[in-house]
């Protein structure tokens, strides 16, 4: 349970902020074109240095906000850990009310010189507590925890820091400032105690970086290339560019390079530190080949992020911090950061943001299968209360997800083709979803725990929901898939 203390200051965020998150939601719907805003503020102006236990954030572990996990994490060897609320949590009232008591404990228990700076991230914007008065779930997350913790964290020697996830805009850039202030005011705490790192996963805010950053003014702590959901945006805000599988969208095609290059530069001209993203990739302890893929993999994304520029970087696996660490030490070497290193050489236009078109690859049907299984397969294990799923080798998690059923919408939506020349269309879905579904049991072995547990029915049909859809793209998954939940 939740103290009814915390209920009140969340309620009381609510009241004063809930109508403004109201109108920026509103916001989100009327924008007209993108555009880069250009600079923010008059002059050279920069954040605060890093607060403490931020200096150095080279590898940070990231993992749901749950007891099991929090433990480990803290204690892994990474230099901070993100405890997420957001896309790697199911939020059932059992996780959320959980998780908040166990950062507590591990507050009490483990927190100090030895263990990784802790961040949490609450839920975005667009999303709702259910099981609170259907409140903002971004103020009740922050709200909750700012008043459990925040003075315990300034006692253990560094504030609260949070990280902000599925922002469009600097306007709700500002939003978060003002509700910063006021908790930081409440709760007797000196102005830019409060930390936030911003995540640019929507293309909407790749166009306003810099004037996210003005925004936070004394709270901000950076910005982070959340890669999947910025896939998943792209598409979403181009849906007439029809994208190649998933696999090929890498970190090096046009539109992702354009906007990992204009990130590092905005972050260090300000001072700001850019962090770097997650692999999907995890480590295999019963396949040594599989194994070794991986960590070849990582080991060649974080070689490429350290070189781009970033300050630190993002694993999901406790076994891929030293594999991390590694690559950036190489890059830093003794220095906590490599904020000095301006890229003034980079330009970034407009154009190339929103140049989809130039990414190469195809669409096979190994791709479509894909999509469609991993699709449902996270919806069911969403639907058991778990939101991070080790999925053939990746961690999918809600992110990853909403990237296959929006190329499988996006593809039925424009008749795509597969290499081989059939058309892609919601018959053909629907066949492969039969196919993958009766794999997906044989896999398990046990039909008796499927049929209950697995809800096969169920994650399926919500699948087909949102993959779909021929009333437009459904903005996101989890908005109907939470009316499923406990």
């Amino acid at each position: 349970m939740v103290a009814d203390a915390a209920l009140t200051f969340a309620d009381e965020l609510e009241a004063r902020f809930g109508a403004r998150r109201r109108e920026l939601l509103e916001l989100r719907r009327r924008r007209g074109p993108l555009r880069l805003l250009g600079d923010a503020g008059d002059g050279e102006w920069r954040v605060p240095p890093p607060a403490p236990g931020l200096e150095d954030r080279r590898v940070e572990i990231t993992a749901p906000a749950e007891p099991k996990m929090i433990r480990t994490a803290l204690t892994c060897g990474a230099k901070g850990f993100m405890a997420d609320f957001e896309d790697a949590l199911s939020p059932t009232w059992e996780n959320i009310a959980g998780g908040q008591a166990a950062l507590t404990q591990a507050i009490e228990d483990l927190v100090g010189d030895d263990t990784a700076t802790l961040l949490v991230r609450p839920r975005g914007w667009h999303l709702h507590e259910k099981h609170h008065k259907g409140m903002s779930a971004s103020l009740f997350d922050a709200g909750v925890y700012l008043f459990n913790n925040a003075r315990a964290l300034v006692e253990a020697g560094y504030g609260p820091y949070l990280y902000l996830p599925k922002m469009e805009s600097h306007l709700e850039a500002r939003l978060w400032n003002d509700v910063f202030s006021h908790c930081e005011d409440v709760l007797g705490l000196e102005r830019g105690t409060i930390r936030a790192t911003v995540l640019i996963e929507t293309l909407p805010a790749a166009f306003e970086m810099d004037h996210i950053l003005y925004e936070l003014r004394e709270h901000s702590a950076g910005l982070n290339a959340g890669r999947w959901d910025y896939i998943f945006s792209a598409i979403k805000n181009n849906p007439d560019v029809v994208l190649p599988q998933r696999h090929d969208v890498t970190m090096t095609v046009p539109f992702m390079r354009a906007y990992t290059e204009l990130l590092v530069k905005t972050c260090h001209r300000r001072g700001a530190h850019a962090m770097g993203g997650m692999s999907a990739l995890i480590p295999s302890r019963k396949d040594p080949a599989a194994n070794e893929k991986a960590i070849a993999a990582v080991r060649a994304d974080k070689e490429r992020e350290a070189g781009a520029g970033f300050d630190g970087t993002w694993v999901a696996h406790p076994d891929l911090v030293p594999v991390a660490q590694e690559e950036f030490d190489k890059v830093l070497g003794d220095r906590p950061n490599q904020l000095e290193r301006r890229r003034d050489e980079v330009a970034v236009s407009a154009e190339q943001l929103l140049d989809l078109a130039s990414t190469p690859g195809a669409i096979t049907e190994a791709g479509l299968r894909n999509d469609i299984n991993v699709g449902i397969q996270y919806i069911s294990s969403w639907l058991r209360g778990n939101g991070a799923a080790a999925i053939h080798g990746l961690m999918e998690d809600a992110a990853t997800a909403e990237i296959a059923r929006t190329q499988v919408w996006q593809w039925v939506t424009h008749g795509a083709q597969l290499d081989d020349g059939r058309t892609i269309t919601a018959d053909l879905v629907r066949d492969l979803a039969t196919e993958e579904l009766e794999r997906i049991r044989r896999e398990v072995g046990d039909d008796a725990w499927f049929e209950r547990e697995g809800r096969p029915r169920e994650s399926r049909a919500l699948f087909e929901q949102v993959a779909l859809s021929g009333d437009g793209l459904v903005e996101f998954l989890t908005i109907p898939a939470y009316e499923h939940l406990p």
